[in-house]
C-alpha cells in the first residue's frame, strides 16, 4: 500500500500525510521504506547519454539507491554528469544532497565528494544510505580507491570553509522553489520561500558555486518549473 493509498483509507490528504511524516521523521520521507539491502552494485547495461536530452526508463535501484528521500534525483542523471565531467580522485560538491544520491554516486565512482545540506534528517539519510563498501571488482581492471563523502549540515549560499577554485565538479539538485515540503520548518531552508525569494537566495547559491569551483570546472544542477496558481513558472 503506498503513502498516498494509506492517506484514502484513514480520510487524509496526501498534503497533510506528506506534513506528518515531515514533522514525525525531520525529512519528508516514505515511512514504508526502510534501508535497502544491495542487490546490484552498478546499472544493468548502463551507457552514458550520448545527446542533449536524456531520458531513462526507469528510476535506478542499484547500489543504497531508492526513492524515500521524495524529491531526490535518478541516479542515472548524476552518475553520467560525474563520468563525463569529472575524472578519478577529482572533488564532487553537492549542498543539496537530499537523500545522497550524488554522495553514494561518487563513492561507487571513485571521486571524493563533499555532501551538504541544510536539513539534519535528510544529512542522516544520507550518512545512512553510504554505510556500503563496494567490492574490489566493482572498478574492474582499475584500481581506483574508495573516498568516503564528506558529509555535514550546511547552507548552499554559504560555502566559506570551502577555499576558492577548489572543487572540479558541482552536482546538484536544488528544490524547486516551495513545490516539495523537504523538511520540518528550518531556518534557511530554500524550498520555504516564495518564488520572488527564492530567486534572490539561489543567485547567492550561485555566486558561491563560482567562487568555489576550479578554472575549468563543471556545474550541473537540474531544477524544474514551479506551479502558482495552476500556473507554470518557468
Amino acid at each position: 500500500m503506498s503513502d498516498a493509498e494509506i492517506g484514502n483509507r484513514y480520510g487524509i490528504s496526501f498534503n497533510t500525510l506528506e506534513q506528518i511524516i515531515t514533522e514525525a521523521y525531520g525529512a519528508n520521507v516514505s515511512v514504508l521504506k526502510g534501508p535497502k539491502r544491495i542487490k546490484q552494485w552498478q546499472p544493468p547495461d548502463f551507457r552514458e547519454e550520448t545527446t542533449t536530452v536524456w531520458s531513462f526508463k526507469q528510476r535506478g535501484d542499484w547500489a543504497t539507491h531508492d526513492g524515500r528521500y521524495r524529491g531526490n534525483w535518478s541516479p542515472y542523471i548524476p552518475r553520467n554528469v560525474i563520468l563525463k565531467y569529472s575524472d578519478p580522485g577529482d572533488v564532487v560538491l553537492d549542498y543539496f544532497v537530499g537523500g545522497g544520491t550524488t554522495a553514494v554516486e561518487a563513492k561507487l565512482l571513485g571521486r571524493r565528494c563533499i555532501a551538504r545540506d541544510i536539513n539534519p534528517g535528510a544529512v542522516g539519510i544520507t550518512l545512512e544510505n553510504l554505510r556500503f563498501s563496494p567490492p574490489p571488482q566493482l572498478f574492474g581492471d582499475k584500481s581506483l580507491p574508495v573516498y568516503e563523502p564528506e558529509v555535514g549540515v550546511g547552507d548552499a549560499r554559504d560555502l566559506s570553509d570551502i577555499p576558492d577554485n577548489s572543487i572540479d565538479l558541482i552536482c546538484a539538485h536544488p528544490p524547486y522553489a516551495g513545490i516539495i515540503k523537504y523538511g520540518a520548518k528550518i531556518p534557511g531552508d530554500l524550498s520555504a520561500l516564495s518564488v520572488r525569494d527564492f530567486l534572490i537566495e539561489i543567485r547567492k547559491v550561485a555566486d558561491e558555486s563560482l567562487r568555489v569551483l576550479k578554472p575549468g570546472g563543471k556545474c550541473a544542477i537540474l531544477i524544474g518549473d514551479a506551479r502558482k496558481s495552476k500556473h507554470v513558472v518557468p
